[in-house]
């Protein structure tokens, strides 16, 4: 895929005035450092950094039946959502059990959910809720708001002055944000860059907003942080803090080929209620048959990595996600290990010719600017 046919944000002229080093990310043109991917992950863990995540989708989906449509199509339960503005993190599942998305379901009224999903599976997910929509007769609308009229800029402003760093840019909005718990958000309307909403969301282990605008005023918003002291960072700091935080990423920890159980969203997933949903069968059948730990490498002479084999006394398990974690100074890994694999025991990692061993550590490696394994 060429430049001149990569998708870009509406951010695209800022990332490149700023000096970006850009990448192809999954078909769209993205910001991967502004000079110092070690220096913008601590800038998210002691202070302030965002990031452009207008390349993810928001999807407003209305009507009557829209609470009953979302029973059935993802496997958390969305009757947990009672509060205006309260949030669920969920699985979108096919009839197999594995996972069509990860996404954010945020309840604004009876009427109104609005749906957060990933970027490279967004007109796959918003195809598969069209098809729900029709095979179920819900009679909602389903309104995709990245493209086009009416669509939205994401940025996430993330770390320990997250916040603070966002009330001196939007004002307006801290009145109503200040006591919000994480995972819930607000639309506030009347600020200097017109609606906003603002949701305590985030995908780093720290602390701070997720705020949408409309696509018009992005630069401008984007621009008014950098300007109190907000620092820019890319796709590259945010893996290594998501990785910290012990995040999956669709795609590379979770697919159309995992099971949700084996990677660590059990606690996404609700089987006790009565209701019904896409793929409740098939888990229930599968059950889960692995677990989803950290490893942190022991032995020098090697980097943890995607789809190494993780030798263990129970069978084999594989890596999912492996980074040189900048908080830690470690080599850690996210992994799908067999069963019987205990916290605390040692295992062994195939890199090239060797085998190198590494601990089994319960996630997160990290969270709110503190390592929480040793």
């Amino acid at each position: 895929m060429t430049q001149a046919t990569l998708k870009v944000t509406p951010l695209n002229a800022a990332h490149r005035a700023a000096g970006a080093k850009m990448v192809d990310f999954g078909g769209w043109d993205m910001p991967v450092n502004y000079g110092s991917q070690i220096e913008e992950h601590h800038a998210v863990r002691t202070d302030v950094g965002m990031f452009d995540v207008s390349h993810m989708c928001v999807v407003d989906i209305k009507g009557e039946n829209v609470r009953s449509f979302l029973r059935g199509l993802v496997a958390n339960n969305v009757d947990k959502l009672q509060v205006s503005g309260k949030a669920l993190y969920s699985a979108m599942l096919n009839p197999e059990g594995t996972v069509i998305d990860d996404l954010i379901i945020y309840f604004m009224n009876e009427s109104w959910f609005r749906l957060v999903v990933n970027a490279g599976t967004a007109e796959k997910d918003v195809a598969w809720m069209n098809a729900h929509n029709a095979a179920t007769n819900a009679g909602v609308t389903i309104t995709q708001r990245r493209d086009g009229a009416n669509s939205y800029g994401l940025i996430a402003v993330q770390g320990p002055n997250a916040r603070a760093k966002a009330w001196e840019v939007l004002p307006e909005t801290k009145a109503v944000s200040a006591e919000m718990k994480p995972f819930n958000a607000v639309i506030v309307d009347g600020t200097a860059f017109g609606e906003v909403m603002v949701a305590r969301t985030g995908y780093t282990g720290e602390d701070g907003f997720e705020i949408a605008v409309s696509a018009e005023r992005i630069t401008d918003l984007w621009n008014a942080l950098v300007a109190v002291g907000v620092k820019p960072a890319g796709l590259g700091a945010r893996d290594t803090l998501r990785l910290e935080a012990g995040m999956n990423l669709y795609g590379q920890d979770m697919d159309e080929t995992v099971n949700p159980l084996n990677a660590g969203l059990a606690w996404t997933i609700d089987l006790v209620a009565e209701r019904d949903f896409v793929g409740k069968k098939a888990l229930q059948e599968q059950g889960q048959t692995q677990q989803f730990l950290g490893l942190i490498l022991r032995e020098k002479g090697g980097i943890l990595r995607a789809h190494q084999k993780v030798v263990t006394p129970h069978g084999d398990g594989e890596i999912t996600s492996g980074t040189f974690s900048p908080s830690m100074q470690e080599a850690i890994a996210l992994a799908r290990l067999p069963m019987g694999v205990a916290i605390g025991d040692t295992v062994h990692v195939q890199i090239r010719d060797k085998q190198l061993a590494a601990t089994v550590v319960k996630l997160p490696f990290v969270r709110n600017g503190k390592v929480l394994v040793a």
